[in-house]
């Protein structure tokens, strides 16, 4: 019986050390990468749904209304009579419409 028990504690050493690395991957994955992933997804979702009118921010900082959508291109008007070509991927976001 004791011997047995010398073989647990030996072998449980083991993996009772590596108990606390399997709990900081999991927290890391639960708070910081799976977050990330969900609004990775939800910005993709919403690029694609994108259509001539609609306000964007560029990850430059350029805010702009689209004008013409492309296969992996937008035409923007950022001023009155400025129109940008933009990558798809440098869409940051969709600038919300604020009720005055």
């Amino acid at each position: 019986m004791f011997t047995l028990l010398l073989l647990f504690q030996g072998g449980g050493s083991a993996l009772v050390s590596f108990v606390p690395m399997l709990l900081i991957i999991g927290v890391f994955y639960l708070l910081l990468i799976r977050p990330q992933q969900q609004r990775q997804r939800k910005l993709q979702q919403t690029i694609s749904e994108l259509k001539a009118g609609d306000r964007v921010i560029t990850t430059g900082g350029v805010l702009g209304t689209i004008t013409s959508v492309k296969d992996t291109s937008f035409l923007i008007r950022s001023a009155d009579k400025t129109i940008l070509e933009i990558s798809r991927t440098a869409v940051a976001g969709v600038e919300e419409e604020t009720k005055a």
